[in-house]
């Protein structure tokens, strides 16, 4: 259903593109290589407009965002947060991730979901209860890495089932490691899409608080991690909890202790239980090349129809032009 709304949408826009270039007749000069470089700008152009069409349709926040679970988020400088709602049209329509929990994403000022320079911080909260971190040094990583790679073949099968492309892990794109004093548990990772040309990277925080983790993920490309490596303090600094949800606001008489340690998040099993949703990618250029391919199909059909005009007005153009000729003669 959202990939029959997004060609619906695209396929809009390019008949919006078309319907105002000039198909009445032929173009002056020549040949095929005119006509194609022209269809190649024509197109771009019009994904272009198509991109800035999307974009237009997102409201941003900055300053102070309040979310749940006792989380604040105080947008850096250079950023913008977009919503719940709107993030899940981001993950799932746009980016061709599977259903999942959001409470928001943020972008870098500069960017739009569809821009191929794009990539974002996904927010979300597992409210697994209070996470021991006793083991934090005692984890076997690459052992943890293993298993990860050996749950692709389970998650990838239910990827298909949902008609979206497969995702393999690569490895480490950052080693995991533990920062006692912030209570957050930083790793990246490496990942390949069946059908991407560029690798994904997903920049892992998880932050602990008194009754779950803080999930911030950043979804890029592999060629954006030194990009993203700097904004991570920033991004850190600007989500706190408030008084009352802090990691050391926990209460062994009442508070829940989650089943999970600090090395089971790294392995991803928190996350719907079975690690299916501890990987986003950022397909977007993917799903627009496609909606490109299906307008390329169009502008085909239009140029073939403009190149059959062109043929017919310049074989009619001989008789035309010994018209008047004749009709000179009968008047003499």
């Amino acid at each position: 259903m959202r990939t029959v709304t997004l060609v619906a949408a695209c396929m809009a826009t390019f008949s919006t593109v078309f319907a105002q270039l000039d198909t009445s007749g032929p173009r002056a000069g020549g040949p095929q290589e005119q006509t194609d470089e022209a269809s190649e700008a024509e197109i771009a152009a019009a994904v272009q407009q198509y991109r800035d069409s999307v974009h237009k349709t997102f409201k941003y926040q900055t300053g102070k965002i309040t979310l749940s679970h006792g989380v604040t988020i105080e947008v850096p400088k250079g950023f913008k947060y977009l919503d719940a709602p709107q993030s899940h049209r981001v993950l799932e329509e746009l980016w061709g991730n599977l259903e999942g929990e959001t409470m928001g994403m943020i972008f870098p000022e500069q960017y739009g979901p569809l821009d191929d320079a794009s990539w974002a911080f996904d927010i979300s909260f597992d409210g697994m209860g209070y996470v021991k971190d006793e083991d934090a040094d005692k984890m076997d990583y690459d052992d943890v890495l293993k298993g990860m790679k050996e749950d692709d073949e389970a998650s990838n099968k239910l990827r298909k089932e949902q008609g979206l492309q497969t995702i393999s892990t690569i490895g480490w794109a950052a080693a995991p490691f533990y920062d006692s004093n912030t209570k957050t548990l930083h790793w990246a990772m490496e990942l390949q899409g069946s059908d991407a040309e560029k690798r994904t990277l997903n920049y892992h925080l998880r932050v602990l608080g008194r009754k779950g983790v803080l999930v911030m993920s950043a979804i890029g490309t592999m060629d954006q991690l030194p990009e993203i490596k700097k904004n991570i303090p920033g991004i850190l600094k600007s989500a706190t909890f408030e008084s009352g949800h802090a990691y050391a606001d926990f209460d062994p008489k009442v508070d829940e202790v989650a089943a999970w340690t600090v090395g089971s998040l790294v392995a991803g099993k928190v996350l719907a239980k079975v690690g299916f949703f501890a990987i986003l990618a950022k397909f977007g250029k993917l799903i627009v090349m496609g909606l490109i391919a299906a307008g390329a199909g169009l502008w085909k059909w239009i140029t073939g129809r403009r190149r059959k005009e062109e043929e017919v007005a310049t074989e009619a153009a001989p008789e035309l032009a010994e018209q008047p000729q004749g009709e000179e003669e009968q008047k003499s």
